[in-house]
């Protein structure tokens, strides 16, 4: 008579991912800086790979200084919550007070508009952050970024 196994599957020791290369960064490093300039407003542009890691920024002639900064953390910011882009973050907490009050102290964390995720087959393989214009140009361009590789 065989028997049962309840034992649980083995798993993985090592996960894979796919993550976006130099090469992949500067086309959307270009196509930010491409979209920024067809509404005519200079930002600061930060594309990371799936980890959150820094691959190319720029800073466009007369953006902010202090955007280079956040432009980054926008990025960082899609990269450790899985992809949330952040414009997606207000609505999530706007009626948790203890969250609005707590979460939002996390250092780098970004809960505005202009990180979004890039997408390669379907995994999260990187983002881009904006910063620099208001939020909604800062989402607009993100977005028209994130969509030139994939």
């Amino acid at each position: 008579m065989p028997v049962e196994n309840d034992a649980p599957a083995a798993q993985p020791s090592t996960l894979s991912r796919v993550d976006l290369s130099l090469a992949g960064a500067q086309q959307v490093l270009d196509a930010a800086i491409a979209a920024a300039g067809e509404i005519g407003v200079a930002v600061c542009v930060a594309v990371c790979d799936g980890g959150g890691n820094p691959l190319a920024s720029a800073r466009m002639d007369g953006a902010p200084v202090l955007s280079v900064q956040i432009a980054a953390d926008k990025a960082w910011s899609v990269t450790s919550f899985g992809g949330l882009p952040t414009n997606s973050w207000w609505p999530l907490i706007e009626g948790q007070p203890a969250l609005v009050h707590g979460i939002t102290h996390t250092p780098r964390l970004v809960i505005f508009g202009g990180g979004e995720p890039v997408r390669v087959r379907g995994s999260l393989a990187g983002a881009v952050g904006v910063s620099g214009g208001s939020a909604e140009q800062d989402t607009a361009i993100a977005a028209a970024a994130a969509a030139a590789v994939g």
